[in-house]
């Protein structure tokens, strides 16, 4: 699944992200999540906070997260919430667009 997001997050649209992923990635099965945030600018601490809960409370459902991130502030912000949803062993950060695309490619290849 590739979840991509842009812009600044303060909050403005509650909770709807999280609600239209909560169908998707309850399967039988876990999945890999692709978070591709290279257009993002910011994230209030709340925000954060809201997608790092999600995200424990998913863990079950993700076999792997991988998230690209475009500045050294979303950076950090990606890794408070890879140790605050305890996902040190499935979750990854990247800062290379252009290994995060690849990487992303081989694993379309491998659905289909």
């Amino acid at each position: 699944m590739v979840l991509r997001i842009s812009g600044s997050d303060i909050g403005e649209f509650g909770e709807a992200p999280m609600k239209a992923l909560n169908d998707r990635v309850q399967t039988s099965y876990p999945i890999d999540l692709y978070i591709d945030a290279r257009d993002v600018r910011g994230a209030s601490i709340e925000v954060s906070c809201d997608w790092a809960e999600w995200l424990t409370s998913h863990r079950s459902e993700l076999r792997s997260v991988t998230m690209l991130t475009g500045s050294r502030f979303i950076q950090i912000t990606a890794e408070f919430v890879r140790r605050f949803a305890s996902l040190e062993g499935i979750m990854g950060i990247c800062t290379e667009p252009a290994i995060f695309d690849f990487t992303l490619a081989e694993a379309l290849k491998l659905d289909s």
